[in-house]
């Protein structure tokens, strides 16, 4: 007696088998096809709510600018501002930016890093305040990231770096295409220097505001 199965019987096992596995490639195809356009809907979504979001990743390296990167519509290639570092030391110690100048797009995300070092022979602490030149840049000038106001120790003899992560608006008015930012770093405990008046790296006069 045959145990094989009935053709009617093979044909529906078949058929059924075939119906199955077409679900199954349909499914795995939208999965696919749904991840593959994740990441475009989500650009589109971020550019539509105006919402930039930039990961670790896209980050500068020290003083440098982005580059290799994806365009960002925000970044107004158009035109290019020149901003000068400049560092005031109130005291023993040595402080300087890692760079003197550095050119940007408005819009545009850029990192310059800070040195400084205790060349006391004991433990201090010390903080630093910016201000901006000319002084109507300063509403424009945005930093992600500063040591600013923040108090810092240091021991004898010891180094430190800090960056300055910026972004400047693209509403700058068009006739600014220098801005200089100083930043004088003072003992914590002695009396609060004024914000410098004049740079000596620089062309521009700083405003005697101090910006935050």
């Amino acid at each position: 007696m045959s145990l094989s199965p009935r053709p009617d019987r093979a044909r529906l096992l078949a058929s059924d088998n075939l119906r199955m596995v077409g679900k199954l490639v349909l499914i795995a195809g939208l999965m696919f096809g749904f991840g593959y356009g994740l990441v475009p809907m989500y650009r589109a979504i971020c550019t539509a709510l105006g919402i930039n979001v930039l990961s670790v990743s896209e980050r500068n390296l020290p003083g440098q600018t982005r580059a290799g990167q994806a365009a960002n519509t925000q970044v107004d290639r158009s035109r290019t501002i020149t901003v000068e570092f400049d560092a005031n030391a109130r005291g023993p110690w040595d402080f300087k930016p890692a760079i003197t100048s550095l050119q940007v797009h408005p819009g545009e995300l850029a990192t310059v890093m800070y040195e400084f070092r205790n060349r006391q022979p004991r433990t201090m602490a010390a903080q630093a305040i910016p201000s901006y030149a000319p002084k109507q840049a300063t509403s424009y000038f945005n930093k992600l990231e500063c040591f600013c106001f923040n108090e810092y120790t240091l021991a004898p003899q010891e180094s430190k770096q800090w960056p300055v992560v910026f972004v400047i608006d693209p509403k700058l008015p068009k006739d600014v295409t220098t801005i200089t930012l100083s930043y004088t770093f003072f003992e914590v405990g002695g009396k609060t220097p004024p914000a410098p008046g004049s740079v000596a790296a620089g062309p521009a006069a700083l405003a005697g505001k101090a910006g935050s």
